[in-house]
């Protein structure tokens, strides 16, 4: 069993400072959305996910995994945006037997519209003020991060050690 260790206060203050500084900075990202674009988060996430799939469409279980989301979410998150005008549900697969979703003529330009503005409100609140060397460091503990923590990722990496890939003469 490994030991228990608590934090001391300075890893406190960098612990709550990294905190606040996530929230706020997600709380500005998403109001920019909704006031810029006339868009929530989850309605973004959607539009982007559809708009960079082939053929602005995927099966609505395609669209859940790749969102992290539960089916039931994107189900209700879904009908709330067919309403909208941005989706409409399809027959998907060459038997057309699956449910699909894909992006409505609406649904385009909302999500052309909304990567502009988005990107611009990412790069004003949190990138223009970086240095080159800060955006290094976060980006590098940030992959660190990913790997360590997304279960997939760490995984296939486990996979991947596992079974190096062929050397030598005659390997691919």
């Amino acid at each position: 069993m490994t030991e228990t260790r608590s934090l001391d206060p300075g890893e406190w203050e960098l612990w709550d400072a990294w905190m606040r500084a996530q929230r706020l900075l997600t709380r500005e990202l998403e109001r920019g959305l909704q006031r810029d674009c006339d868009i929530s988060k989850p309605e973004f996430s959607v539009l982007v996910t559809l708009w960079q799939a082939a053929g602005r469409e995927l099966r609505v279980g395609e669209l859940a995994e790749s969102l992290d989301w539960d089916k039931s979410r994107v189900s209700h998150q879904l009908t709330r945006m067919e309403k909208r005008g941005f989706v409409e549900r399809t027959r998907y697969g060459a038997d057309g037997r699956r449910a699909g979703i894909r992006l409505t003529a609406e649904g385009r330009r909302a999500a052309g519209n909304a990567v502009l503005v988005h990107g611009d409100n990412i790069r004003r609140h949190f990138l223009d003020p970086l240095t080159p060397e800060q955006a290094s460091v976060i980006r590098a503990w940030s992959e660190q991060a990913v790997d360590r923590l997304e279960p997939h990722r760490s995984a296939a990496a486990a996979t991947d050690a596992a079974d190096p890939p062929p050397t030598g003469p005659g390997a691919p």
